[in-house]
């Protein structure tokens, strides 16, 4: 008889990081990423923006704004999330704290 999958909820990614036996600069890094990836989204469905509009408009391609926009950026740089974010004419402002 097959066991049952434990169901395991995390509210963010400090609490994912922790779950998936992960350091707490991954947890950091899941936690800006997100952040990033949502922002995009919120912006380019705020403007009406094809994908192909934001490929154009960031120097890169309409799969990897798809990829973007579905929240599977496994294989998207952060790098390329802030050159799209550029693009799109927003700009991350980064602030530290201490970490708890």
């Amino acid at each position: 008889m097959k066991k049952k999958p434990k169901v395991v909820v995390a509210k963010n990614a400090a609490e994912l990081a922790e779950v998936l036996g992960l350091g707490r600069a991954d947890g950091i890094e899941l936690a800006v990423r997100s952040a990033l990836n949502t922002k995009i989204i919120q912006v380019v469905q705020k403007r009406g923006l094809t994908h192909a509009a934001v490929a154009a408009l960031a120097h890169t391609s309409r799969t990897r704004v798809t990829a973007i926009m579905s929240r599977n950026t496994k294989d998207i740089s952060t790098d390329l999330m802030l050159r799209v974010l550029g693009a799109l004419g927003v700009t991350a402002k980064v602030t530290f704290g201490r970490a708890a």
